[in-house]
């Protein structure tokens, strides 16, 4: 008997459970309609890729906060930039071989657009922020050297062990020695920057502190555009990454410069430069010699007839002035060469370059 009334609920717990596979099937080919599908719950992984914060960094970004962002950061490109930070790589790639004595690689892993406060809602922590000073340019820029390279620099530097993996250090602050050694990287970066803008203008990046908290390095609006330039430095399996970052207002100065293509390039036949240069040189413009000048009313000059005198309130010492399309040139002294007049220059007024010819 038992086995007699065994069997039924053995038999109505098949059909449960082919109920469900077909239940299963059917979600799995797009059966919206199922209880199965409509009830599903998204994990917390699918819900940030849809929205666009899945783990990429902060340059990359999918979903709707890409959308989103894509309207708002419609930045120009500046071309020269790039190239510029070409020339930084190199220069700081044999600069810090000299100061770590070590063999260093150093490419740069994007040269991205965004907003001030995404940036540093990105920032990995603990890390060392360099906040530096463009001069010239009356603004300022931020260098964010992060962990794994700051104890990387501290063991090549005070002669740690060669360990072929990246160094990390959590649950303690960053020390004095750790600090001044991303001061002196800093400030070394800075240098070669410096060096790297001066072909395109001239131009002097000081560092002006360090600081540890994102919050104490707020250098523009968090709704401002920036550009972040990543650099990954490598020292025989050692190193991590540096963050540039400069406001787009830091750059507004020198804009037009930078968003050309080429800067420095010569192109065509260089025989025409010369052409113009010579036939521009040879130029025959009329210079005038003006006596002293006086201001008369209209009456005054109406009333003038042969005889007249007019007064000058100068000396027959003073110096007349030498014109060139109404631009005073030269300014000089009147006297006589072989019964002609002739004006002795005594003073350069506006010097005119060669350069300025072409």
């Amino acid at each position: 008997m038992a086995e007699e009334q065994k069997t039924p609920a053995s038999g109505d717990a098949a059909k449960d459970e082919a109920a469900m596979a077909a239940e299963w099937a059917a979600a799995a080919e797009g059966g919206g309609g199922s209880p199965a599908a409509e009830n599903k719950t998204l994990s917390q992984d699918e819900i940030d890729s849809l929205l666009g914060f899945g783990g990429g960094g902060a340059g990359s970004k999918t979903g709707i906060r890409a959308l989103l962002d894509r309207a708002l950061l419609s930045y120009e490109r500046l071309p020269m930039l790039e190239v510029v930070f070409d020339r930084f790589v190199r220069t700081l790639s044999t600069s810090l071989r000299n100061f770590t004595s070590d063999n260093v690689d150093i490419v740069i892993d994007s040269i991205t657009s965004m907003r001030f406060e995404d940036y540093m809602n990105s920032v990995e922590l603990p890390c060392l922020l360099s906040i530096f000073q463009a001069v010239e340019w009356e603004n300022y820029g931020l260098i964010t050297i992060n962990s794994s390279l700051t104890y990387s620099m501290v063991d090549v530097l005070l002669g740690g062990g060669r360990v072929n993996h990246p160094v990390k250090v959590e649950g303690r602050p960053f020390t004095t020695i750790e600090q001044d050694i991303v001061k002196s990287l800093a400030t070394l970066m800075l240098d070669d920057m410096s060096s790297s803008f001066n072909p395109l203008t001239p131009i002097t990046f000081r560092l002006e502190r360090i600081e540890t908290n994102p919050r104490f390095a707020t250098i523009t609006r968090p709704s401002n555009a920036v550009i972040v330039v990543t650099l990954k430095i490598d020292m025989e399996g050692k190193g991590g990454r540096a963050d540039i970052l400069i406001p787009y207002a830091t750059l507004e100065p020198v804009k037009e410069l930078l968003v050309q293509l080429f800067a420095g390039e010569s192109f065509g036949d260089s025989s025409w430069e010369d052409f113009f240069f010579k036939e521009i040189r040879s130029m025959i413009v009329d210079i005038e010699a003006v006596w002293p000048e006086k201001a008369v009313t209209l009456k005054d000059i109406a009333n003038l007839t042969v005889g007249s005198t007019i007064m000058l309130d100068n000396s027959p010492e003073d110096p007349i002035l030498l014109r060139c399309k109404g631009i005073d040139m030269l300014s000089g002294k009147i006297g006589s060469v072989d019964s002609s007049v002739a004006v002795q220059v005594s003073e350069v007024i506006n010097k005119v370059q060669e350069e300025d010819l072409v």
